[in-house]
């Protein structure tokens, strides 16, 4: 069987996680915690950084920041996962889908402007697969309008756009360490990238439950206090060690991944079918987070998932666009023509693809795709 996805290992885990277990401090901001969120910094350019519990909880917390209050509306693609409209949802914010452009399946930039209203409070681009939206474009806007910028980047983690890292260019930007993406935390996990320094104080508020521990643990206040809203977002030592691993070894793990992104490339480019694959805008470097395709419609797609399942190969599509569901409808509405957004989805297939495939799977998925066609 060809799993669609295979969380990553890189050797390490277990060694530091047994770290993490002999200290017996398991509970979060420890040592790990701290070498991971100053590997960020570093990494990213960017004065502060809190890991968190879950990209999901990343999200909230850019919410709680903010300011969201009942009847904010926030613009965003209706092309992505729950978690992007619920972090608003949950704090009474109207979201306001607009459609994607069909080279990359981001938000389409030129859109934004004509959904924006006297309510609107932020835009939340998501760079799906790690191919990064127009973010000149969007922070001008933002700009413009004094809008809030949060870059929902859960797949892109080692992307840039404009040679800065996805995640560190609007106020607030989110990764996920899900067991699906390049790197994990061991299951689950999330980082909040904070890019406006006077968010940071209060960021660390709502990660402490809403209390300022964190300032009584630094020496600025003699106890600690429930001061603000929060939550319970600061993940263990144990993910933290086993991110840690992941982290070390994070360049080969692109490295892997983009040699497998090549070479699916490669391959379907030089197809005679007519198959729509990935576009990498000028401006962004991508981390090879996922490669698909685009077939003829939702049948074809269908037939075609079927037949590579028959072949003991996993090949999955992606999100239902959220304007559709149920609760899609009660939280938000659709601005404008659902040109794209709808019928794209319906045709994008995901390839299997994770670190350390071996080239023998991957030609097999390339020869099915091929026999299916033929």
């Amino acid at each position: 069987m060809i799993y669609f996805n295979v969380s990553p290992v890189t050797g390490d885990e277990m060694a530091y996680i047994g770290e993490a277990i002999q200290s017996r401090l398991l509970a979060g901001d420890g040592r790990f915690t701290k070498m991971c969120e100053a590997w960020f910094e570093k990494s990213l350019s960017t004065p502060t950084v809190l890991m968190t519990t879950s990209c999901t909880h990343a999200l909230e917390m850019a919410a709680m920041l903010i300011g969201i209050v009942p009847g904010d509306e926030v613009i965003m693609p209706s092309y992505t996962f729950v978690s992007t409209a619920n972090a608003f949802v949950i704090r009474g914010a109207k979201i306001v889908f607009v459609d994607v452009r069909p080279d990359t399946m981001n938000i389409d930039e030129t859109l934004i402007e004509g959904a924006i209203t006297p309510r609107t409070k932020a835009i939340v681009p998501v760079h799906y697969a790690g191919v990064g939206c127009d973010m000149e474009t969007i922070m001008d806007i933002a700009t413009r309008h004094g809008l809030y910028v949060v870059e929902d980047a859960a797949q892109g983690m080692m992307s840039t756009y404009a040679g800065k890292p996805l995640g560190t260019i609007g106020h607030l930007g989110t990764y996920s360490f899900h067991a699906t993406k390049n790197y994990t935390s061991g299951g689950e996990g999330g980082l909040l990238i904070i890019n406006d320094e006077k968010l940071v104080d209060r960021a660390q508020i709502i990660r402490e439950k809403g209390t300022n521990r964190n300032q009584f643990f630094r020496g600025m206040v003699d106890k600690y206090s429930w001061v603000d809203v929060g939550s319970s977002y600061l993940p263990s030592e144990i993910q933290a060690a086993y991110l840690w691993a992941q982290l070390q070894h994070a360049g080969a793990i692109l490295a892997d991944r983009m040699n497998s992104w090549q070479a699916y490339d490669r391959f379907f480019r030089a197809s005679p079918y007519a198959l729509e694959l990935p576009t990498i805008p000028e401006a962004c470097i991508h981390n090879a987070h996922m490669y698909y395709i685009k077939v003829k419609d939702l049948e074809e797609r269908r037939q075609l998932i079927d037949h590579m399942r028959d072949q003991e190969i996993n090949a999955v599509f992606h999100y239902v666009p959220l304007h559709s569901a149920q609760a899609g409808r009660r939280f938000g509405h659709f601005q404008g023509e659902d040109r794209y957004t709808t019928k794209e989805s319906e045709r994008l297939l995901r390839l299997p693809l994770y670190f350390k495939m071996s080239g023998s799977d991957l030609e097999r998925v390339c020869e099915q795709v091929d026999a299916f066609f033929k």
